[in-house]
Formats: structure tokens, C-alpha cells, sequence
């Protein structure tokens, strides 16, 4: 939304089905600070009906989409049938990469906060971590002792650190996820309950959950998964980490924990990812750098960054001929 209207746009902004509220509440923030009536406006209700009206309206000139890859290569097609431009910020199955060398204090804070962190409901959240062998046990030892400690609740409360899903129907997808990987011959390793009764009947709440045993086929390994369910992998060293970790079509976020930077510049060079960190998790990003991903992750122009005012805008050429008089023409052949 900021750089649309930055670069001078009038917006119609469709927000997902299940969280139209917390939209309703900022498009209220931009009226109270001034935003001129017709220059920012909401409409909410489903994608397929709404969303399509948008997609088909002449008056839409541009689509900023984020959502799923399905819906998001229909939206790209069909926008470029209308010669629309389309950005569309899509799944992710990001990867953490832990090599032997790591600070193990500072990796675990991170994969637990990109695994756990808003419940997993984050398209840069971190679903997959590559531990290279020689840490690996250490290492599961204590992601498993700090997933124990977590808190389950209401995250409007103090010190809770896992909320509920957004939906039922989410609590569904991930407990499904969570069954398959049982039945792929995973090691369910910690968690994977639902959870109800008290304060649980209030949200659709699903434990922190860590499966261990995991082979990149299954299919825990490949989809985007959505909730706070973690994947591990052992990994005999860099090569064979990046060769997992490229092994999904997704490949939007990205991170390695190591000592050795020319190692982590190894990484940089061959992982498929459109956002890397070096000792930092998969989250989030900064608003002047381009957000988005590759292969099934982002098509069309970047999220944020220069690529957003070049996706919110247009370019033209102006010649200007300022000279008093007429200029010789070249002669015509």
C-alpha cells in the first residue's frame, strides 16, 4: 500500500477473508491521518468473488497480489491476458541451514522465532532447518527443551508465545499436515496435538510441533504447511544442505548460521532463495529492499524497494526540441 500511494495511486485494498478487521482498522489509521476520501479504499469479501471482480474491472490498472501460488499463477495469467501488471508474492517452504561452526545460542533463538513465531502464519516463517551432522544431536536436544518452554494462549496476553491458528479451517490443514507426516514414516519428535478445553475452546490452537526423520519426497518436506510445524534434516555438509534445501519449488527466504563467511558466501551463491541472512532468521525484510522470491515463491516485480515505485508507475520518454529555430533534417535515403 505505501509505495502505491507514494508514487500517486488510487487503491482498492482486498484483504484476506479471515482477517478483515485488522484492515478495517488501518484504512480507519490513513482516513484519521488525512488520506483524501477516494484515494484509499476497502472492500472485503471472498476471493472469488470480489477478488475476480477486481482482476476483471477495466478501471484496475495493476494487481499487487499475496497469497498462495495457485491463486496467485491464475491471477498472473489472467492479468497478463488483460495487460495488466500483476506482482505476486506467493508460498515459501523456507530453510534455515545450521553448519557445525554455528554459535548454537544465537541459531537456536532464531529458528525457534522463524519456526514458532506468529504460530507459523508467516510467508518468511521457517519451516525446514538443515543441521549439518556434527551438531545435529546437541542441537535437537535443545530445540526441543526450548519448544517445551514455549506458552500457548491469547497473544494479547504477557508472555504468551503461541497463538492460535487464524481459522478452523487452518487448524484443519495443519492437523492434516501433521497426520500425513506420521503416516510418510516422519518421527513425530515433539508436539503435534490440537488443543482444546479452557482458554483452547476459544481459538483453534495447535501445539509447536518438530518432526525429525524427514526425507525431502515427503510431502511435509515440499508444502507450505502454514502453521508452527518444523522439519529437520541432517546434512553431511554445505553442499549437500543447499542441495536439500533447493530441493522444493518454493524459493522465497533463506538463511545459513556459520563462523565462516566465505562459507556463507558459498551459500549465498548457490541457494535458490530470493532473501538470504547470514546468522539471522528467515523473517521479514526492510522496506527499501525488494521483498520476494523465486521459482514458485514470486512473479512479476518485487515487493518494496525501487522495484515497487518501477511496479506503481510508468515510464515515459519525452524528446523535447528546444532549438529557436528548425534544425537540417537528415536527408531521406
Amino acid at each position: 500500500m505505501a509505495p502505491a500511494l507514494i508514487c500517486g495511486n488510487a487503491m482498492v485494498f482486498k484483504p484476506a477473508s479471515s482477517t478483515p478487521l485488522s484492515a478495517v482498522k488501518l484504512v480507519e489509521v490513513f482516513e484519521e491521518a488525512g488520506v483524501p476520501p477516494g484515494v484509499l479504499n476497502l472492500i472485503t469479501g471472498p476471493g472469488g468473488s470480489v477478488g475476480n471482480a477486481l482482476v476483471e474491472s477495466p478501471d484496475v490498472s495493476g494487481i499487487s497480489f499475496t497469497g498462495s501460488t495457485e491463486i496467485g499463477t491464475e491471477l498472473y495469467t489472467r492479468g497478463a491476458s488483460l495487460l495488466k501488471k500483476v506482482q505476486a508474492e506467493m508460498g515459501g517452504k523456507n530453510a534455515v541451514i545450521l553448519l557445525a561452526d554455528a554459535d548454537l545460542d544465537k541459531a537456536l533463538g532464531g529458528i525457534v522465532q522463524g519456526a514458532f513465531g506468529s504460530t507459523g502464519q508467516r510467508c518468511t516463517a521457517t519451516s525446514r532447518v538443515i543441521v549439518e551432522d556434527g551438531v545435529y544431536d546437541e542441537f535437537m536436544n535443545r530445540l526441543i527443551d526450548s519448544a517445551s518452554k514455549l506458552t500457548i494462549g491469547d497473544g494479547l496476553e504477557d508472555g504468551i508465545d503461541i497463538s492460535p491458528l487464524s481459522s478452523e479451517a487452518q487448524q484443519r490443514t495443519v492437523s492434516d499436515y501433521i497426520a500425513t507426516g506420521a503416516s510418510e514414516g516422519a518421527t513425530l519428535a515433539y508436539g503435534g496435538r490440537t488443543l482444546s478445553g479452557g482458554i483452547y475452546d476459544e481459538g483453534w490452537y495447535v501445539e509447536p510441533t518438530i518432526f525429525t526423520d524427514v526425507s525431502p519426497e515427503m510431502r511435509i518436506a515440499r508444502e507450505e504447511i502454514f502453521g508452527p510445524v518444523l522439519t529437520v534434516f541432517r546434512a553431511r555438509d554445505l553442499d549437500h544442505a543447499v542441495e536439500i534445501s533447493n530441493s522444493v519449488k518454493f524459493g522465497l527466504s533463506s538463511s545459513v548460521y556459520t563462523r565462516d563467511i566465505p562459507r556463507a558466501f558459498r551459500y549465498i551463491n548457490t541457494v535458490d532463495a530470493g532473501m538470504v541472512h547470514v546468522n539471522a532468521p528467515t523473517l521479514g525484510g526492510e522496506v527499501h529492499l525488494p521483498f520476494g522470491g523465486l521459482k514458485a515463491s514470486g512473479v512479476g516485480q518485487r515487493e518494496q524497494g525501487v522495484e515497487a515505485v518501477d511496479f506503481f508507475s510508468e515510464v515515459i520518454t519525452v524528446y523535447i526540441d528546444y532549438a529557436d529555430a528548425p534544425r537540417e533534417q537528415a536527408r531521406f535515403i
